[in-house]
């Protein structure tokens, strides 16, 4: 599977070296990348045996079967649309991007057309195989996550001393305030009840050194509480290592004939 990348911080420099180096995806290989500041992807495309492209057009006319987004929600939006019409699969990173239902329905309708598919990885939390069990026979009455962060992953957040509510609302308008940082909130919204039924609640604790999501939800299956406390990317607090680690997962995933979950 010869892959494209959009996007080379954090996460996409954890793939390149988990596939191209480490060998953790046998069959793939990231062959494009694309960067905004070309000095990366020159570095990036020496290290690790890939081409670069100064655009997202000539990137997608390249020998790529899937196209991985692993930048951020503004980049989903200019650039989603764009690789779906191009025919190639796309894996979605900036979940986000997906919070507006009339985005996501528009989204579907060109996968459709295209005869292409979204892959949508768990990102920083579980619990998404009890949300969607539970909304098979529409079950599900309730679904929240309380999200638990140092000051430092927080924006506008760093000079707090005191653990402080920044939020409390629904899914939908979380990720308008905190687009980088409550991506998780998303995901769990398309699992469940959608991003407006989504309760979210962000808490800057500066006495927690890691990410912390608690989910809850209710309904007829029973009810669940689930706790993840991840540790960092080792060069930015702001992103949770689980959240590189799922998009590894839902590559490594992909083309196997016996799915769990």
């Amino acid at each position: 599977m010869k892959l494209g990348l959009i996007g080379c911080g954090n996460i996409g420099k954890f793939l390149l070296q988990a596939i191209n180096k480490d060998g953790l995806l046998p069959g793939g290989k990231i062959v494009s990348i694309y960067a905004r500041r070309e000095e990366i992807a020159a570095q990036l495309v020496e290290e690790f045996g890939t081409q670069s492209y100064s655009d997202v057009d000539s990137l997608l006319n390249s020998d790529v079967d899937l196209v991985i987004e692993a930048a951020t929600i503004e980049a989903a939006e200019e650039y989603a649309l764009k690789v779906i019409k191009s025919g190639k699969n796309l894996l979605l990173s900036s979940i986000g991007v997906m919070a507006d239902a009339a985005y996501e329905d528009n989204i579907k309708r060109l996968c459709r057309k295209n005869n292409v598919n979204i892959f949508l990885p768990s990102g920083a939390i579980g619990g998404l195989d009890v949300l969607k069990s539970a909304k098979a026979v529409n079950g599900l009455e309730s679904v929240c996550i309380t999200t638990r962060k140092p000051p430092s992953a927080l924006p506008a957040g760093s000079s707090l001393e005191e653990e402080t509510v920044l939020f409390e609302g629904s899914a939908a308008e979380a990720i308008k305030q905190f687009p980088r940082n409550i991506n998780v909130a998303i995901v769990l919204s398309l699992a469940g009840l959608g991003s407006e039924k989504t309760k979210v609640k962000i808490i800057a604790d500066p006495y927690v050194l890691k990410n912390i999501h608690l989910i809850e939800a209710s309904g007829s299956f029973g009810k669940l509480k689930l706790e993840v406390e991840n540790d960092p990317m080792p060069n930015n607090p702001k992103t949770s290592y689980l959240a590189a680690l799922s998009v590894l997962a839902t590559l490594q995933n992909k083309e196997k004939s016996v799915q769990i979950g």
